[in-house]
């Protein structure tokens, strides 16, 4: 189960990433489901490319978490900034696009 954690904090800080960014941006805004799953896309990305950088502990966690001893506080809050984070980019990013094809 521990190496999972690190990749359940990613998803849910993404979702709220996601939807505080909605509320943040409302004009980029996908209503709260779809902030919530463009966010849980997002912070599952943005915890794997900064696991693949080495500063989080998504990537290969199981590798992270044997180095480490397990999930230390930094690990955990690396793993909320970069889901809160990449979840937040994401819908910003599916928001406009959004936006642009129906100004088309």
């Amino acid at each position: 189960m521990e190496e999972y954690l690190p990749l359940i904090i990613q998803l849910i800080s993404g979702a709220l990433g996601g939807n505080v960014a909605g509320k943040l941006l409302k004009n980029l805004s996908l209503g709260t489901l779809g902030n919530s799953i463009s966010g849980i896309l997002g912070g599952g990305l943005g915890g794997y490319l900064l696991g693949m950088l080495g500063l989080g502990a998504g990537g290969d966690a199981t590798a992270v978490a044997d180095a480490a001893g397990g999930m230390d506080l930094s690990s955990i809050l690396g793993s909320v900034a970069g889901g809160g984070v990449g979840g937040g980019v994401l819908m910003a990013i599916i928001g406009a696009i959004k936006n642009a094809m129906g100004k088309s």
